[in-house]
């Protein structure tokens, strides 16, 4: 945590909420029933910011111990809301492409998700509020400056982004080693949004089933999966390449 920049005490998280400062995660004291506290809680859950209960000792592990059962960590990348970065997406373009990434919880991989995203045109990256990665030193350092350049959305579940989606008549196409299809037997729609799983649990289920099109990369049997970065820039640029085709 040495790089980024920390809020310490309920007082001073509640007034950084409250000016609109981004907020990348919260750590709160177990136990702590305070009203103020509670009004902390409140401000949290309605500013959709993560956070998590934790004990005493993991808030030592700070630089400043005078804590008072919260620390803040603020975030470098302003987030975007979801109804904007679709709205901004198609100002620029009637073909715009979109990220979703389901339990990535590796950062470094995030960025360089982020990197082959602004490398292709990547017109949005799509997170839910928990269980993803932080968008921290090592995402923006690994994304070479992608982190910057593709608008970020943080989302409370990833199922009712995907409902929105479809009302924008945007593909929903989930990359899965379950899938019977080939990644290079489907076309790519103009509009269209990729959801990426985590290498060991992959996409929920209730999401695959909600997809255009569940699709994997073709393998040889010895190898089970591919780094989701590496995976997702194969399909980015298998977009791009269809494009170019029907040009």
């Amino acid at each position: 945590m040495e790089n980024n920049i920390e809020i310490y005490g309920i007082h001073a998280i509640i007034e950084a909420i409250n000016s609109g400062t981004n907020i990348e995660k919260v750590w709160l004291l177990k136990g702590n029933k305070g009203s103020l506290f509670q009004r902390l809680e409140q401000s949290l859950r309605q500013s959709n910011i993560p956070h998590s209960y934790v004990p005493k000792e993991r808030l030592e592990r700070f630089k400043n111990k005078n804590h008072q059962g919260a620390v803040a960590n603020i975030s470098k990348i302003e987030f975007v809301e979801i109804e904007k970065l679709l709205e901004d997406a198609f100002k620029k373009t009637n073909s715009p492409t979109f990220i979703l990434l389901d339990g990535i919880t590796d950062a470094r991989n995030v960025g360089a998700i982020l990197r082959s995203s602004a490398a292709t045109g990547v017109n949005g990256l799509i997170i839910p509020q928990t269980g993803s990665a932080p968008i921290n030193d090592a995402t923006i350092k690994t994304s070479a400056g992608g982190a910057f350049k593709v608008p970020i959305s943080r989302v409370n579940h990833l199922k009712d982004v995907v409902y929105l989606l479809k009302s924008y008549n945007i593909q929903i196409v989930a990359i899965t080693e379950k899938a019977e299809e080939n990644l290079f037997d489907i076309k790519i729609g103009n509009a269209s949004a990729i959801i990426m799983g985590s290498e060991d649990k992959g996409i929920q289920n209730g999401l695959i089933k909600l997809c255009d099109n569940s699709v994997k990369l073709p393998m040889e049997k010895e190898i089970n999966s591919l780094n989701v970065s590496v995976a997702c820039g194969i399909v980015l640029y298998e977009k791009i390449r269809q494009q170019l085709t029907d040009k």
